[in-house]
Formats: structure tokens, C-alpha cells, sequence
């Protein structure tokens, strides 16, 4: 439970009202709300799991919420990000979140960090705060708000999804586990697909920024037994929680600075690694495979290395579809020499980086393919609108 110093803090008449359903309840009560009033939140991202968490803390009364994030609204944000609208595509997220919470609570101070959370500012935007809640998506940031908290000794309310799965923890709370014990080093930068590759089901981040927002009521309130020390899991589609004890590694590093977190990543490698494998490897754009099309050539197979589901959103016109999970695991090799059989092989996805993957692989085969840059996104910008982007 945090400690303010409540002697300052009054409730006024339209909190009484506006407050009433947490007055009633004896373990919150006057003093509850008061803590609420009295507590500041800093939340990192206005995602899929910063929105439902701002619009249930804007709710219960915190009386300072910072904002971090640097991004605008996209229409593929809105089938999740719930605190954003329509209308404010292509307009700051921060902004759009701010207005939003201001129509919730009109009392709450927002304070808003329009800006990427960085080795060199964590601790001064972290400082003021009394708790920081984790809504990012990236290994890089994860790692650097665990590592900021830490030396801030701020409690860190994390959550994290994807497609069907997610999690939520409380790091740095009495005495508790942080990040690294969970996950003492980062995975293989590209192994864990991003939500804009794999997927994620809307409602899935509602439910996990929910428990973000509770934990961080409870820690505020001194209200129940937080999840500290427990790991939840939870399954959409099966409907399923579970729960893991995390305790503290009495062998992890000892977090002294912030460091370059791109690079503790293997950013940085992997994106020298992938350039390199991208100047050895030859490409053309989509105007140059429309002309190649349009030409009536027959010399050519055109391939397609996305999943089914993507295939049948939107596809180019003569592309034969091998995923690239197939070609992985071998089994779709043998389908693509069957397929070139002499002739010329295209490759193509959805923004170009599957399929460069897809011609590496199929190389070491024997079979040598050409890419297609920005894939069927760039051909849908570039080409033919009618194709619908996702």
C-alpha cells in the first residue's frame, strides 16, 4: 500500500457522488479514495492494453496519470485499442487518450510524454510517479521499464498478449520478483511475432489491461493480496486461467544502470544480418512484378508464403500459395521444385519480410527466387487499391 500523506486530500461534493460505489465498499471506504485521489500512474503505451487500463484508472479516481507513447492512430489500432476513435486517425494516440480520459474524469491531471522511453529519460518521466504499468509490445522496452523501475524503486504492473494468450504479473513490489527473473535474456530478435504479424484477438488485451488496472488499484489501496510473486495465464479460446509462482533469482545481475537495450536484444545484429542477406539477395518492386504480369510472360511462378487466412483476404492474381511454415519445416520444398520446374521463381507476403526469409531457405535448397519488396501491401498502395491492405 502506498503512504501519501492524506491530510490534504479532500473529496468534494461531485466525488461523493461520482465515487459513491467505492464509498459503500468497506475495504476502500473514505480513505481508499482518498489514496486513489492522492496516487500518480504512469502508464507506458496506449495500445491494446494502455486503453482499457487508462479508461478503467481515469474511472476509479487516480488523481495523476501520466502517458507514454509516440505513435498515431491506425484503423488496424481500433479493433482493440478501445480509448481511440475514428476519428482521431492519424492524430496522436497520447492526445486522442487524454481527451478520452478527460471525458471520463475531468479532475484527473494527465500528463503526456510524446516521445519513445529511451536509457536516457526512463528515470526522470518514472520519477514522479508511484507506479508504472507496462502496456508496451517489444522486448527492448520491456526490459528497460523492469530495469528503470528497479533503480527507481517504483512497483512495475506488467501484462503482455498474443493472439489468444496473455499474462499479467506485479514486478518490484515488496520485496518481489522483477522482469528478469521471468525472463533472465531476451529471445532471438524475430521469434516472437509482433501482433501485426501473428495476429491477436481484440478483446483478448481488454481483459489482460482489466487486471493491470485492478493490480494497480490494489497496490494503491492496500485492498487484497496482489499478484506479486504469481504469474497469471490466461486462455481465450479455452476459457482457462492459470497461475505460476515467480520468485526472485538470488543469482540474477544486479541492475545498476540502463543500458543500450536494441542491443541486449540482438536488434541491432539482426537488423545488420538481415540487411546483408538483403543485398545478396536480388528483389524487384511491385511495379516492376505489375510489368512483369501485364507482359503476358509465362516464364515465371509467382508465390505466395502467407497463411491461408491471409490468402484468402487478398492475393495477386495468378500467385500459387505455399505457406511459409511449409517451406520451414521441408515439407513445402519439394511442392516449389515441382512448381519452378525451369521456370522463374517470385516470392512475395505481406510486407517483404516472410518472403525474404522464404528465398533464403529455398537457396540453400537449390532453388533461387526473386522478392518482392513490401509485398502485397506496397501492391495495394502502389498498384491496385481495390486490394484490401490489413
Amino acid at each position: 500500500m502506498l503512504n501519501p500523506n492524506l491530510d490534504d486530500i479532500q473529496l468534494t461534493k461531485d466525488d461523493y457522488e461520482r465515487y459513491s460505489r467505492h464509498l459503500i465498499l468497506p475495504e476502500i471506504g473514505l480513505e481508499g479514495q482518498k489514496r486513489l485521489k492522492a496516487a500518480s500512474v504512469l502508464c507506458i503505451g496506449t495500445g491494446g492494453l494502455g486503453s482499457p487500463l487508462l479508461l478503467y484508472l481515469a474511472a476509479a479516481g487516480i488523481g495523476r496519470i501520466g502517458i507514454v507513447d509516440f505513435d498515431v492512430v491506425d484503423f488496424s489500432n481500433l479493433q482493440r485499442q478501445v480509448i481511440h476513435g475514428t476519428s482521431w486517425v492519424g492524430k496522436p494516440k497520447i492526445q486522442s487518450a487524454k481527451d478520452r480520459i478527460l471525458e471520463i474524469n475531468p479532475y484527473c491531471q494527465v500528463d503526456l510524454y510524446e516521445t519513445r522511453l529511451s536509457s536516457e529519460n526512463a528515470l526522470a518521466i518514472i520519477e514522479p510517479y508511484d507506479i508504472v504499468v507496462d502496456g508496451t509490445d517489444n522486448f527492448p522496452t520491456r526490459y528497460l521499464v523492469n530495469d528503470a523501475c528497479v533503480l527507481a524503486g517504483k512497483p512495475n504492473v506488467y501484462g503482455s498478449i498474443f493472439r489468444f494468450e496473455g499474462q499479467a504479473t506485479v514486478f518490484n513490489y515488496q520485496d518481489g520478483p522483477n522482469y528478469r527473473d521471468l525472463y533472465p535474456e531476451p529471445p532471438p530478435p524475430g521469434l516472437v511475432p509482433s501482433c501485426a504479424e501473428g495476429g491477436v484477438l481484440g478483446i483478448l488485451p481488454g481483459l489482460i489491461g482489466v487486471v493491470q488496472a485492478t493490480e494497480t488499484v490494489k497496490i494503491i489501496t492496500g485492498v487484497g493480496q496482489t499478484l506479486s510473486g504469481r504469474l497469471l495465464l490466461y486462455n481465450a479460446l479455452n476459457m482457462t486461467f492459470r497461475e505460476l509462482k515467480l520468485r526472485p533469482n538470488p543469482v540474477r545481475p544486479v541492475i545498476d544502470k540502463l543500458i543500450d537495450y536494441e542491443e541486449f536484444c540482438g536488434i541491432p545484429q539482426a537488423q545488420a544480418a538481415e540487411a546483408q542477406q538483403q543485398a545478396a539477395m536480388e528483389e524487384i518492386t511491385v511495379k516492376q512484378l505489375k510489368e512483369i504480369l501485364d507482359s503476358g510472360a509465362s516464364d515465371y511462378v509467382l508465390l505466395d508464403v502467407r497463411n491461408p487466412n491471409e490468402y484468402e483476404i487478398a492475393k495477386i492474381p495468378g500467385s500459387v500459395l505455399v505457406p511459409l511454415p511449409d517451406i520451414e519445416n521441408g515439407n513445402g520444398v519439394d511442392k516449389v521444385k515441382e512448381l519452378v520446374n525451369g521456370h522463374k521463381l517470385i516470392v512475395h507476403c505481406k510486407m517483404g519480410g516472410r518472403s525474404a526469409k522464404a528465398v533464403g531457405i529455398l537457396k540453400e535448397a537449390g532453388i533461387s527466387g526473386i522478392n518482392v519488396k513490401g509485398g502485397i501491401n506496397a501492391w495495394s498502395q502502389e498498384v491496385d487499391p481495390s486490394v484490401p491492405q490489413y
